[in-house]
């Protein structure tokens, strides 16, 4: 028996469409409740939310095509003007005849011409008498539309007096849609995570796909059966490690990763595997880089020591006290505040650098790039302040391609 019951479809069906939709049985179930019969009026407008690669488009796409429905989808972000969302309507609504798989297009250029010619398609169609489902993906966008838009489909089905029902799908939650003037509220569906490992469920495909070759190996080479689940995870487990931490990442493409497992290589060693391990940087983003790791690793107090030429004697039995001999580098970054980074620059570079808007703009491709994080907000007083988030190892090779010996101006490796 199947998990869903509905008095219109055949229990086959409904096992086909239990099997399609997996993790997902309340929200279709939720889903069969609200659209009834095909002679029924569903709801005016369904909006279903949740994150991205949650399933709501997948969902709504399987549900309506295995119970074979009537329906339009239109991806709101391909048709991001108002009169291209509108056509593309009416053209999928046309297709939706056998005989008729190629409409021609139907110009349309208000909303008032749409409520009509919608009306004149479902007569041809001899659709009066089942309900008509249009999807709105990314509905998101419509907020960027005409303001008669969203609420002209909020109220299709009262303005068309046809069965009609309109399905939002969007990211957001809808207290972020609704109109200041008010509209007909839609009946709400919330989609959550499939999981807290993995959000993105393209993403945890694409890497099950990539490495599933070797979560196999075990078994092809006879040295375990397919349910030793214990044993091919051990198998599998580092390699897996390897992946989230590179193709994940973006480190690596996909067919580098593909290359290495076809070669028996092991991805920590080869050259080239990481963007960290070549990442490009014109010259001065390279001292400023040095710069932050320097500001978020050294106390600021001993600034002085490190970067003034004159800056006297210092005892080391002073310098370093004892309730500071924890490493910097195991307590993690800290912010800095700008001027203090672009003094720390100042101080080791060899050349003069003045403080144009071209080293301003090198700050903004590092936050850009995840080398450096903004902490602090612009709005402050105080300004911005900033984080390294590279590694030792990172900074290091970049020191090198400069022939600045970081190790040096480090705090922790006095």
């Amino acid at each position: 028996m199947p998990n869903f019951e509905h008095p219109e479809y055949p229990e086959a069906t409904l096992l086909h469409l239990e099997s399609m939709v997996p993790c997902r049985e309340s929200q279709v179930s939720s889903l069969l409740s609200v659209f009834g019969e095909r002679q029924h009026f569903s709801f005016p407008s369904i909006f279903i939310y949740g994150h991205t690669s949650s399933g709501k488009t997948y969902v709504m796409q399987t549900l309506l095509e295995t119970l074979e429905l009537p329906h339009v989808f239109v991806n709101c972000v391909e048709c991001f003007t108002s009169r291209l969302l509108l056509e593309e309507i009416l053209t999928q609504l046309q297709n939706l005849s056998s005989e008729n798989k190629h409409g021609s297009h139907v110009p349309c250029d208000t909303f008032n011409d749409f409520v009509r010619l919608f009306k004149q398609e479902i007569i041809t169609q001899e659709l009066q008498n089942q309900t008509v489902y249009i999807v709105l993906d990314k509905a998101e966008q419509l907020r960027e539309m005409e303001a008669n838009v969203l609420p002209g489909f909020l109220r299709l089905q009262e303005m068309t007096d046809r069965n009609v029902t309109v399905v939002f799908l969007s990211e957001i939650v809808w207290e972020l849609f609704r109109p200041n003037t008010g509209c007909l509220e839609p009946f709400t569906l919330y989609f959550p995570d499939y999981s807290i490992v993995c959000r993105d469920l393209k993403e945890l495909r694409h890497l099950a796909a990539l490495n599933f070759t070797k979560y196999c190996e075990p078994v092809v080479r006879g040295e375990a059966n397919e349910r030793d689940t214990r044993r091919l995870w051990k198998n599998i487990e580092s390699h897996l490690k390897k992946a989230m931490q590179t193709v994940y990442l973006r480190e690596i493409s996909s067919s580098q990763w593909e290359r290495i497992q076809q070669d028996d290589g092991e991805p920590g060693h080869l050259k080239g595997l990481s963007a960290h391990a070549h990442v490009e940087l014109p010259y001065y983003s390279k001292f400023l880089l040095i710069a932050a790791y320097l500001a978020s690793y050294n106390p600021a107090r001993t600034d002085k020591r490190f970067f003034l030429k004159h800056h006297g004697k210092i005892k080391k039995t002073n310098f370093l006290k004892k309730h500071e001999k924890t490493s910097n580098h195991l307590l993690g970054p800290k912010p800095f505040p700008l001027d203090r980074l672009l003094a720390i620059l100042y101080s080791i570079v060899d050349n003069k650098v003045a403080p144009t808007a071209n080293i301003f703009s090198q700050i903004t491709s590092l936050v850009t790039l995840q080398l450096l994080t903004l902490v602090g907000h612009d709005d402050k007083l105080d300004g911005p302040k900033y984080k390294c988030t590279v590694s030792l190892d990172f900074i290091r090779a970049i020191a090198r391609t400069v022939n600045f010996d970081i190790i040096k101006y480090l705090y922790d490796f006095l």
